[in-house]
């Protein structure tokens, strides 16, 4: 069977949502999950099935049945939507979302967010660069507004990353700690792209983040009171390969300078 074929077959039937990237509250109803985990992907066809599997067994340990796992997916011509679809019928509690003709990670978090029906929402990427097991000592961390996934704190660490990646790392840290002194000195790692949250945090809020990080989006824009924090070691993807393209230093510092007039408008 040709992956044409089978993406017209297996074709999620959910689409991401349009418009402003605004969270709505959830009402309290039965079954209603306390947690909603999104995943966004973009050609990870090599890794998904794999970390789906490893995110389940995390989450049925701590959190049996009481959970969603949101897979938002850009599109991916190497058919990883359709993998993932193609899993939604063993794995109950999995959704999947087609996003078309958006771009940006940040952003298909918020929509998979959208979409979500938990109390405390979450997002972890899929290439295994954040181990799946993380998840769980972050859940019975969770008691305040916000827990971050932290390679800088709590025995976290950059693992097996070479020196170019560290540079890139430590200048965009840099970046954001001097454009955003107060929201960077709340978290030891302000870029994280895994961490959870209350839902009311950002409920009614419009964000409005640009390329890949959304957590300093949530830090200057959200209500956030108390923060957690646990740490990991980071390690290099194994298969696939990084979407990071020659935008995204552009994209990251305009980013920050949006935020850094957000931030002001706030203090008036």
């Amino acid at each position: 069977m040709s992956l044409e074929h089978s993406c017209r077959e297996f074709r999620p039937t959910v689409l991401a949502p349009t418009g402003p990237l605004i969270v709505p509250a959830v009402i309290a109803e039965p079954g209603q999950p306390e947690l909603s985990l999104v995943v966004p992907t973009l050609n990870e066809a090599e890794n998904i099935a794999d970390f789906l599997a490893a995110v389940r067994r995390t989450l049925d340990a701590c959190l049996p049945g009481r959970y969603e796992v949101i897979v938002v997916d850009d599109d991916s011509a190497d058919g990883t939507g359709v993998i993932a679809a193609g899993l939604m019928e063993s794995f109950p509690q999995l959704r999947v979302v087609s996003r078309h003709q958006e771009a940006g990670l940040a952003a298909a978090v918020i929509r998979g967010w959208q979409l979500s029906r938990g109390r405390t929402l979450g997002t972890i990427n899929a290439d295994f660069q954040h181990p799946p097991a993380v998840l769980a000592t972050m859940w019975e961390r969770h008691t305040g507004s916000l827990t971050v996934a932290t390679r800088h704190s709590d025995g976290g660490g950059l693992g097996d990353w070479g020196v170019r990646r560290r540079i890139l790392s430590w200048g965009a840290n840099r970046i954001g700690r001097c454009l955003l002194p107060e929201a960077c000195a709340r978290v030891s790692d302000p870029l994280s792209g895994c961490y959870l949250l209350r839902r009311e945090v950002i409920a009614g809020i419009e964000l409005r983040p640009l390329g890949y990080k959304s957590l300093l989006e949530i830090l200057v824009r959200g209500n956030v009171r108390e923060i957690h924090e646990c740490g990991y070691q980071m390690h290099e993807r194994e298969r696939g390969y990084s979407k990071v393209r020659a935008l995204q230093p552009l994209q990251y510092l305009r980013h920050m300078l949006r935020l850094r007039a957000a931030a002001r408008e706030r203090k008036t």
